[in-house]
């Protein structure tokens, strides 16, 4: 059998202590996750990426969304 190299992650994580820290509390929004609730928010469902290929519709998306207000 094949011995893990020491400087591979997986030997570290199995043999010695991690180094560092995980941050506390949920993990942080991303770009992509906020054009999903945006999306679902007005309705508009679908892929994302295939509807930011279209221009047209993908700027109408977006003019939807920004002058969208919460009754």
């Amino acid at each position: 059998m094949a011995r893990m190299a020491e400087g591979r992650g997986v030997h570290r994580v199995l043999v010695r202590k991690p180094e560092g820290k995980r941050p506390l509390g949920r993990p942080r929004r991303r770009w992509e996750d906020n054009i999903k609730t945006d999306l679902r928010v007005v309705g508009g469902g679908g892929d994302w990426m295939e509807l930011a290929q279209d221009k047209d519709r993908w700027r109408a998306l977006v003019n939807t969304v920004m002058n969208f207000r919460v009754p």
